[in-house]
């Protein structure tokens, strides 16, 4: 997909025109590499070898960025979820094409 290029663990997606709408997202933070904390919207969850993923958007002023989509890996837990970085770059790069392969 010549459109659609990884670059510092975002997805872009040139193809992606949407609409905002009424639907609810499941939400969650991470802490960014500046220290500050940034709320994410779950997009997409799906499974690449075994293990579970999340593809997610950042919110910004309470409207979700559609120019970019993030990959980290899902831990699931008995109430709830924990996320992680994917932070070997090939790593992330090989997971990300599996998704925009799919």
């Amino acid at each position: 997909m010549e459109d659609n290029k990884i670059e510092d663990n975002k997805i872009e997606d040139n193809n992606s025109v949407s609409e905002q709408s009424d639907e609810e997202y499941i939400v969650f933070n991470i802490k960014k590499n500046d220290g500050t904390v940034a709320e994410m919207a779950v997009i997409d969850e799906f499974n690449f070898e075994h293990k579970n993923y999340v593809v997610s958007a950042l919110i910004e002023n309470d409207v979700i960025n559609e120019e970019g989509y993030y990959i980290y890996r899902l831990k699931l837990k008995e109430e709830g979820f924990d996320v992680e970085r994917i932070q070997d770059p090939k790593e992330y790069e090989r997971i990300a094409n599996a998704y925009l392969e799919a």
